[in-house]
């Protein structure tokens, strides 16, 4: 199982698989079985979005563990997290913000070097 940090900009915490655009994440998804999974909204100019990533989620009904929603665009953040939400199943937890920092630094304590 592994964690995936969805952002074209920000530096990817340790102990997570970054995917910079929606095609690695959603990649990712099919391929593994991913306990969190932090999404950012705007991943490039002109570059698909964070929602594309939601969209084939819901589809494919392969959700991860944990969900974090990390963007800054606060509409991109509203929009994600209303759509997952309506199809969240119960073995998942949707949280509408960042990761809190005791789980970044407890994940990047187990990840191997």
């Amino acid at each position: 199982m592994i964690h995936v940090y969805l952002d074209d900009y920000r530096p990817c915490p340790k102990g997570f698989v970054p995917a910079r655009d929606a095609k690695e994440c959603r990649l990712l998804l099919e391929e593994e079985t991913i306990d969190i999974l932090s999404l950012d909204f705007d991943l490039g100019w002109g570059q698909p979005t964070g929602m594309e990533v939601v969209r084939h989620i819901i589809a494919s009904r392969k959700f991860p563990r944990r969900i974090y929603i990390h963007t800054s665009s606060a509409a991109g953040r509203v929009s994600m997290y209303h759509e997952l939400s309506l199809h969240l199943p119960g073995d998942s937890q949707l949280f509408g913000g960042p990761m809190p920092t005791a789980l970044l630094q407890e994940i990047a304590s187990t990840a191997k070097a």
